[in-house]
């Protein structure tokens, strides 16, 4: 009897509904019937369903209809059936026509718009005529720079065409640069006579341990250089760390000053081998950026790489801050 009980007990635990005299041996038929049916091998609408689901579990009413939605989104999915699955889902689609997007230009500001119109991007002109088109294509209230972007044939990945320089503006970039000088203090007279904003040694990595970059341009004597190597991740990104290519690490400190601060700017190829400059301001006139721009050209030139064999010059373009690009023939040739 002991036997009969707990098989009862168990045929209830999964639902079964036995008759009252059902032998020890029908209740264990239909318990082994049971748990041999797969939830998927029973017709909702057969009596037997009764006898797989149970009242919670993975033959639970609510399971087996989780299990049902499922299949059914897979089948959908592998044949890419995206189409609403009842009137409520469709009526969350979203309809109409698809937007639109404007043209570039008529997303641009009616200043700019404007002077845009002075430009044909068909045409390339020449130096002087493409920096007289930047005096008056500059839509900004704000004296604005006018900078040359030069696309160059070489690969920057290559040391000997990783294109890097300084050139002297003759009229100087009208910006205010501060220089900073880190020397011994023997040079500290002389820097600061040739107008140098910041002089410093010891004093001055203090106020790099506190991240205080109150400068554009860092000169440094060559015997300064190893204590500068711990700031390298903070000057580095910045464009500040100094380096010989670029005449910042230099034993004549005052020279050094006195030429960043007439307009020596430094210019380098980027990763897409392309160079940008600013060579004055809007308010300099045609002639005073002429004048910058082909001291420019000259210093690029003088380095062109001697196992270059493609064409050193592929496009140039000049343009304000936030002016059009105006198109510019080949000046070096």
């Amino acid at each position: 009897m002991a036997k009969k009980a707990e098989l009862i007990e168990e045929a209830k635990l999964l639902g079964l509904k036995l008759a009252e005299k059902s032998t020890i041996a029908e209740i264990e038929k239909a318990i082994a019937d049971l748990k041999h049916i797969k939830p998927e091998e029973v017709d909702v609408e057969t009596p037997e369903r009764e006898a797989v689901v149970a009242k919670a579990g993975k033959r639970s009413e609510k399971a087996l209809h989780e299990a049902e939605v499922k299949a059914e989104k897979e089948e959908r999915r592998e044949k890419h059936d995206t189409a609403p699955q009842s009137e409520e889902a469709a009526s969350h689609v979203k309809k109409g026509a698809k937007p639109v997007a404007r043209p570039k230009l008529a997303r641009r500001g009616k200043n700019y718009r404007k002077v845009s119109e002075l430009v044909d991007k068909s045409t390339v002109y020449n130096l002087a005529d493409a920096l007289g088109k930047a005096v008056l294509t500059n839509p900004s209230r704000f004296d604005a720079s006018v900078e040359i972007h030069v696309k160059l044939g070489v690969d920057p990945r290559q040391a000997d065409q990783n294109i890097r320089a300084t050139v002297s503006l003759p009229n100087g970039t009208g910006k205010t640069i501060r220089v900073a000088v880190f020397a011994p203090e023997a040079d500290h007279a002389a820097a600061k006579k040739a107008g140098a904003d910041i002089v410093g040694d010891e004093e001055f990595m203090k106020q790099l341990d506190k991240e205080e970059l109150n400068f554009d341009i860092l000169i440094a004597t060559p015997q300064y250089m190893p204590k500068l190597g711990k700031y390298a991740r903070l000057l580095g990104p910045r464009g500040l760390m100094p380096n010989p290519k670029s005449g910042s690490v230099a034993t004549n400190v005052a020279k050094a000053v006195t030429e960043a601060k007439a307009g020596k700017v430094e210019y380098r190829v980027d990763k897409q081998a392309i160079v940008h400059l600013s060579i004055g301001k809007v308010s300099f006139g045609a002639k005073k950026l002429e004048e910058n721009a082909r001291a420019f050209f000259d210093s690029l030139k003088s380095q062109k790489p001697t196992s270059l064999k493609v064409i050193y010059v592929k496009s140039t373009s000049i343009s304000t801050t936030m002016g059009p690009g105006i198109k510019v023939e080949n000046v070096i040739s």
